[in-house]
């Protein structure tokens, strides 16, 4: 099949990640059989290459393209799989850290087509999922390409993901709160609980700066398995330095040595989750890897990883992050002032049906901004009327709505001087929208990715 068809294919698969929030994904997952039987119809190519398996809330998918880009940089052959994806399903599956190209994820989906077919048709297992099917072909792309290092991050959760079936050289956590409660638990014990659920026997574990509830529960999963955590912030720690809209220094004090690094991401939390991938670095060089001093430098300085606090123009300064979660958007409006230096904040703003929407409209309220209520076009998104009512109840004196990302930008483009800040936030999917908007970048477009209200009429008699 071709690149189109492949997409095609993918999309007739049952794909959890665009269902209604009533219906949570990982509550039908009672374990990893159908996973398992998959991967061993394929050969297991999951135990091909060493693997740095990473989790957490927020920072999982920042921190792993840093251990990415530095292995690279090391002059090791990669292999990175993340989820969900900004413009192109093609991002998920990233070889020597770009993504892999449309003839090459053409020719993985027929591979694993007809090995999808054949478990669903011989074992009493269910059908593999989008997830399932793409965690599958980014295994047999590694597997087949020969990476010496395979960097996963966990999609959701941890104990149940689809990517849990590897036998991790080193395992992160990066830094947990409340979110995905439907699925993962009402606490933040629960949620770090099924986290924990990557830690296996023998691999050491790095731990990002956690509350103490998580952290508990972290380190009792350690015990359990006989493992002594490598702490961030305690048994590494990590100093930042001067910072313009290009990047930022930072110095870290790891247990193999001192290291002045440059990243070109902002906000504090790029800190932190630069000190995890550090601690990561650290522990493969105990384990015999070579990985040099230089390297760590270049592969930091050289990571990409868009949509998190991404100045996309200037003049008004145009910034997107995908911050959508009630600790993340505190986080993100908290570093609004330590890195910009605006006049008036104008907030493009779009949720998911599913998150948190008022207490993060609350905490956007406490900035004073010029606001308008968006959405993006995943199915799951919040009808920009009601977002509207959320925000003037909340205090927010300005307000507009726009149907669609683009038009948010046009409007905030008309309300913005040349000092002003217009910041799209709120999900991921309105961040990949704003960069598509304001860079030119043509998205992959799918009919049934469409809110219903905003899908084109089928012809007569399709």
């Amino acid at each position: 099949m071709d690149y189109p068809q492949a997409i095609d294919w993918l999309l007739a698969l049952v794909d959890h990640e665009r269902q209604s929030p009533a219906l949570p994904r990982q509550k039908r997952i009672y374990d990893l059989g159908r996973m398992t039987a998959f991967l061993d119809l394929l050969g297991r190519p999951h135990h091909a290459a060493p693997t740095i398996h990473v989790a957490g809330t927020k920072g999982k998918g920042s921190t792993a393209a840093m251990v990415d880009s530095v292995l690279y940089a090391a002059g090791y052959r990669t292999g990175f799989y993340s989820s969900p994806h900004l413009h192109t399903f093609r991002e998920r599956i990233r070889r020597d850290t770009e993504p892999v190209g449309e003839e090459r994820f053409a020719q993985l989906v027929s591979q694993l087509a007809p090995i999808a077919r054949q478990l669903e048709e011989s074992a009493d297992l269910g059908p593999v999922s989008l997830f399932e099917f793409m965690t599958g072909m980014a295994f047999q792309c590694f597997a087949q390409d020969e990476v010496d290092f395979q960097t996963i991050e966990v999609g959701l959760g941890g104990r149940l993901d689809a990517t849990n079936v590897v036998s991790p050289e080193v395992c992160a956590i990066t830094s947990i709160s409340l979110d995905h409660m439907a699925i993962l638990g009402d606490t933040v014990e629960q949620i770090a609980a099924d986290k924990a659920g990557i830690i296996k026997p023998g691999a050491p574990v790095v731990i990002a700066p956690q509350c103490p509830e998580a952290l508990a529960v972290l380190r009792a999963a350690c015990r359990e398995q006989e493992i002594c955590p490598l702490q961030v912030g305690v048994d590494l720690t990590w100093e930042g330095g001067p910072a313009n809209l290009d990047g930022q220094e930072l110095t870290v004090w790891g247990k193999q040595g001192t290291y002045t690094l440059r990243i070109p991401l902002l906000g504090q939390h790029q800190l932190e989750n630069a000190a995890t991938a550090v601690a990561v670095i650290e522990t493969l060089r105990g384990q015999g890897h070579a990985i040099s001093e230089a390297t760590l430098r270049e592969g930091m300085a050289g990571v990409s990883w868009p949509g998190r606090l991404e100045v996309l123009a200037r003049r008004p300064t145009v910034v997107a992050d995908g911050a959508h979660n009630v600790y993340s958007m505190g986080a993100l409006l908290e570093s609004l002032p330590r890195y910009f230096d605006y006049r008036r904040l104008i907030l493009m703003a779009g949720f998911s049906r599913d998150k948190s929407v008022a207490d993060m409209v609350e905490l956007m309220a406490g900035t004073n901004p010029a606001a308008i209520a968006t959405r993006s076009r995943h199915p799951r998104s919040l009808a920009p009327g009601a977002l509207a009512g959320q925000m003037r109840s909340s205090g927010i004196t300005e307000v507009g709505e726009t149907g669609t990302v683009a038009e948010a930008l046009a409007l905030a483009r008309e309300w913005a001087g040349p000092e002003d800040l217009i910041l799209g936030a709120g999900s991921l999917f309105v961040a990949a929208e704003l960069r598509e908007a304001v860079l030119g970048i043509e998205p992959e477009l799918y009919p049934d990715l469409l809110p219903p209200d905003r899908r084109a009429p089928r012809p007569a008699g399709s």
